[in-house]
């Protein structure tokens, strides 16, 4: 990433000694050549250029660090083009008063005779001035808005990986041939106690598995959809741990439509039986919280413990969610995972679509 916002700037001071250079070099010449010596020396438009370059490239840099500013590129709305018509204006305003002035005195001092500042010619430099940053601004905004298509797709490619890989990973880490074995070993000892409740738990480990092959094909999936898978797979859990797994649910009814990442809560979950209730000997709780701020999505995971550090564990699931965060959202989301009086709280922040 440094790297490549280093190549970025790079670029650009490029682009603009270039292209402000070409277009004063031929401008310098041009008048040289059509404008008598007796009317001005042949210096002042030397000059007269460097000052031009010199608040081209000045002015058009500020223009740009204001559209960063502002996001323009992303944010192509109604209110970001008023704010930049408004800088627009205000860039060329201080042009063209910079540009005259300066080059009257000079004009002035080189050919040591008076010159008045006429009308048109005030016109003439207002007009040019404005198409030349007018032209700077769409070869500006048209490259990097390509840019940032392109960006786009990759990150779309990133993610389509990303989710095929989070599938294998989450097979391997989930439904792993151990986890099967002792879902499937439990559900066996529970058959000579209650059948029904067998079948009941066979049912939710088939539910898992489908919708587990399934998630290549989707990129996100209703809350209420992945809180099921949640409760299969605490249902199925807590055929092992027994009492020592308590678990409750905090939902806020209205979100249950809402689109989220798939898996994510439930991998959030598995997190907190693994590495948080299974290793204590009393066992623990577990609280799945799903609210908004009216800004984004707050999906929290709540369990007894500490936070450790365990040398053992890939963290395969934590990775895949901050990836996946990172790619389908960027810098709008936030994963954190912290300690609170004898809690680990994992808490996902999504923005509302």
């Amino acid at each position: 990433m440094a790297t490549s916002t280093k190549i970025n700037t790079y670029t650009f001071w490029i682009l603009q000694f270039l292209g402000w250079g070409f277009l004063t070099t031929a401008n310098v010449w041009s008048k040289i050549l059509i404008v008598p010596e007796e009317k001005s020396k042949a210096i002042y438009f030397f000059f007269e250029g460097l000052i031009f370059m010199f608040l081209a490239i000045t002015l058009t840099t500020l223009f740009r660090n204001y559209l960063k500013r502002i996001d323009f590129i992303a944010n192509q709305n109604s209110k970001n083009y008023g704010k930049a018509f408004v800088a627009y204006a205000l860039i060329v305003l201080t042009f063209i008063v910079i540009l005259i002035v300066s080059a009257h005195y000079m004009f002035i001092y080189i050919n040591e005779k008076s010159a008045e500042i006429s009308t048109l010619e005030i016109f003439l430099t207002g007009l040019n001035v404005s198409v030349f940053i007018f032209l700077w601004t769409i070869f500006y905004v048209g490259v990097k808005s390509l840019a940032r298509l392109r960006k786009n797709k990759i990150d779309r490619l990133k993610l389509e990986t990303a989710l095929k890989d989070s599938q294998l990973n989450t097979l391997k880490g989930q439904l792993n041939p151990h986890f099967m074995f002792n879902s499937l070993n439990n559900i066996r000892g529970l058959m000579l106690e209650d059948v029904e409740k067998s079948r009941e738990m066979l049912t939710r480990l088939s539910d898992m598995l489908r919708y587990s092959l399934n998630m290549d094909k989707v990129d996100a999936i209703q809350i209420e959809q992945e809180l099921e898978i949640v409760d299969n797979y605490v249902a199925l859990s807590k055929i092992q741990l027994e009492d020592r797994l308590q678990y409750s649910k905090q939902v806020d009814a209205n979100l249950l439509q809402i689109k989220i990442p798939p898996m994510v809560l439930q991998m959030l979950v598995e997190n907190a039986i693994k590495h948080g209730i299974s290793n204590q000997k009393n066992g623990g709780k577990i609280t799945l919280i799903v609210t908004d701020n009216n800004e984004k999505i707050i999906l929290q995971v709540n369990n007894t413990g500490t936070l450790q550090t365990d040398t053992d564990s890939t963290r395969i699931g934590l990775n895949n969610i901050k990836k996946r965060l990172e790619l389908l959202y960027g810098n709008e989301a936030s994963f954190t995972l912290k300690e609170v009086e004898n809690e680990v709280h994992a808490i996902i922040q999504i923005p509302v679509n």
